[in-house]
């Protein structure tokens, strides 16, 4: 299968379309939800989004890992262990697949997220043991920079 190599630019302003939130999942209000898929890794275990709400409260569960960044409004998020944080504009928020949270959505919040379908976790284990292998043998020695992308990498 051959791999995308062209930079691809989003065309104007981003229409978002209806994405209702599961009406066993509302908790209090009338919140409206839309989104826009944005793109997808070349693997197809990444994808990208814009999702925005209107005031309400709800439960939401994660059966993916989702990588948020609020772009505006604010949402107070309170986990299962009984955390609470209210999260506003140019905050990030990571919800590992398998957890869930009660999203208390005071007017308005949009957000760009990255969902990520995680490796099995044979393949998990693949991958340590060969980058172990390669630190073994000299090709990975990089220590912590082998897990930062070369691109922000500096000398």
């Amino acid at each position: 299968m051959p791999t995308k190599t062209a930079i691809e630019f989003g065309i104007g302003a981003v229409t978002l379309g209806a994405a209702a939130i599961n009406p066993n999942w509302i908790l209090e209000g009338k919140p409206e939800a839309r989104n826009k898929f944005l793109f997808s890794s070349a693997d197809g275990t990444a994808t990208a989004w814009i999702w925005d709400c209107t005031a309400g409260k709800f439960n939401w569960f994660y059966d993916i890992d989702e990588t948020v960044y609020l772009i505006e409004g604010s949402v107070v998020i309170k986990d299962h262990g009984g955390g609470v944080r209210e999260v506003s504009a140019g905050e990030t928020i990571f919800f590992p697949a398998g957890s869930s949270a009660e999203w208390t959505v005071p007017t308005y919040v949009r957000k760009f997220a990255i969902l990520r379908t995680p490796l099995p976790r044979q393949v998990q284990f693949a991958k340590r043991v060969y980058h172990s292998l390669k630190r073994l043998v000299g090709r990975g020695s990089g220590g912590d920079k082998d897990a930062v992308p070369k691109m922000f990498q500096s000398s």
